[in-house]
């Protein structure tokens, strides 16, 4: 297993496509999501993951710089585990690298996840804390959330 972090001007077209495909596994197969994930805002993402020896993906996340998009935090968002990847530790791992990619990257500002919210106490161990009202995204109860120590 490897990490990698790219931009999209890095990506290569078969790590875009191991991606794309991952997150169709989990978001829209699994939890029965139907939405438009190509959503025009991978190309101002950095992009974060573990993939295994065949280069399949295991873990994912999109990181966003402060400002991004009209937000004034920077942002994770499109995390997920593949069912191959489960069971290892690598949310946990996954998280800890994307927190510390933005702190290097952009000088350690606060973080805003949109967590699904059974995931609540998952990111709240992370040192997120429930920053608005729970809202629906795509037929998914969700909750907003905000880390601002690093």
């Amino acid at each position: 297993m490897r990490w990698l972090v790219r931009t999209w001007q890095e990506l290569e077209r078969d790590q875009l496509y191991a991606i794309m495909r991952a997150r169709a596994a989990v978001f829209v197969v699994e939890q029965n999501c139907a939405y438009q994930d190509a959503d025009g805002s991978d190309p101002v993402a950095v992009h974060l993951w573990a993939e295994d020896d065949g280069a399949a993906v295991l873990a994912y996340a999109r990181l966003f710089p402060p400002g991004a998009e009209g937000v004034a935090e920077a942002r994770i968002g499109r995390v997920i585990t593949t069912a191959a990847g489960r069971g290892r530790g690598l949310g946990r791992e996954l998280m800890r690298r994307a927190l510390a990619e933005i702190a290097t990257r952009w000088a350690a500002p606060p973080v805003w996840i949109g967590a699904q919210k059974y995931l609540e106490r998952f990111y709240g161990e992370l040192g997120f804390v429930r920053c608005g009202p729970d809202y629906v995204e795509d037929g998914i109860d969700h909750l907003p959330m905000l880390r601002t120590g690093s």
